[in-house]
């Protein structure tokens, strides 16, 4: 047969060459290799890349039979796996919280994992075990709908550069004792938090995206933050907040941003929070003009995407500090709130009448 079909020059190939064309198939693909010869039964058992998808295993009406099929799929080639894992994810819809994940994060704990993702499908939270706090080597982490509570032992993740936590029950001391503890983060993602007063110490942070229900928002030691997004839930308690504030807190991040370079910011109004007038009563509508940040603080910046604007006071005198003290500004997006037309129109017609410090800044106000 090897006469007529040719040498297999594949089979002898280098080990790492095989190994960077098995990581580019799917997991169910690349076991499934074993099958090809001898010289193949066990050459996907070194991959560094395990990614278990909804494809990972066949499909199956029964929700309950993939699942046992998923859970047993991961453990198998974990059991059989040989060398270093670099890179575990779970994007497994049809997968929820079960014992097993103890297991697999504590064997990767001693494998030199730096790159972990955990997304399971709707259901209960599973909890994160404190095995994932012995993961030294971790570069990235991305964890959604878990409890994480780590223990008062831990160190930090001294070479993790990407936190993303997406649903994720933590204390907000916890969430605060986590980025500070690392050093070489680089990117941050929080989303869906709730009522949290949050203080961000991250020297090396360069991307920040924030969602849910934030009080306050105070970035203490973030000098090389290039990108900030936030996509703002006002319920009445917050909305209250921001009208008894005289000191607009959730504005004063801007302060510690030297090298900002795009601003996204967005406001959800929900239940009867609409109708309320953000800060509309606050007696301090000079506060951008009194110092809080310094005159060079958006010397970078030249995106700025706001959202949901309702043309209430404060948010006037911000877009006009922003308009004023950014000298490269290229682009000023607004999108209104649908709520108050009246409000909106006085918006855009304080908009135009202020002053630039870019002669290029250009203000798009959107309809959609």
């Amino acid at each position: 047969m090897a006469d007529v079909m040719g040498p297999d020059l594949i089979s002898d190939l280098p080990q790492s060459i095989i190994e960077s064309i098995l990581v580019q198939l799917p997991i169910r693909d690349a076991v499934r290799s074993s099958i090809l010869s001898s010289k193949w039964r066990y050459k996907w058992a070194s991959i560094t890349q395990l990614v278990f998808d909804d494809k990972c295993v066949p499909f199956n009406n029964d929700r309950e039979v993939v699942e046992r099929s998923v859970v047993k799929f991961i453990t198998r080639v974990l059991f059989l796996h040989q060398g270093p894992i670099h890179k575990f994810q779970i994007t497994n819809s049809k997968l929820q919280s079960c014992p097993e994940i103890d297991q697999w994060i504590l064997f990767l704990s001693r494998n030199g994992i730096k790159e972990l993702v955990m997304e399971l499908g709707e259901g209960e939270f599973f909890r994160i075990p404190s095995s994932l706090f012995n993961c030294r080597k971790l570069t990235k982490l991305e964890l959604s709908r878990c409890e994480l509570d780590p223990p008062h032992s831990f160190k930090g993740f001294v070479c993790l550069r990407s936190l993303n936590l997406h649903q994720v029950l933590i204390s907000p001391d916890a969430v605060e004792t986590l980025i500070s503890r690392c050093p070489l983060l680089e990117s941050l993602s929080l989303s869906y938090f709730d009522n949290l007063a949050l203080t961000i110490c991250a020297p090396n942070l360069k991307y920040l995206y924030l969602e849910g229900e934030f009080k306050d928002i105070c970035l203490e030691d973030t000098p090389l933050l290039v990108e900030i997004s936030i996509a703002m839930y006002m319920t009445d308690d917050i909305a209250e907040h921001f009208e008894q504030s005289s000191n607009c807190n959730f504005l004063k991040f801007l302060g510690g941003v030297p090298n900002l370079e795009k601003l996204v910011g967005l406001i959800y109004f929900t239940k009867g929070s609409s109708n309320i007038p953000v800060a509309v009563d606050a007696p301090d509508l000079d506060f951008w003009e009194k110092g809080c940040v310094s005159d060079s603080a958006l010397c970078k910046l030249k995106t700025v995407k706001l959202s949901e604007m309702g043309g209430w006071p404060h948010e006037i005198e911000f877009i006009k500090y922003l308009l004023c003290r950014s000298p490269v500004l290229e682009t000023l997006s607004i999108i209104p709130c649908v709520f108050d037309m009246e409000n909106n129109l006085k918006m855009l017609i304080e908009l135009v009448k202020c002053r630039r410090a870019s002669s290029r800044a250009e203000v798009i106000f959107i309809h959609e």
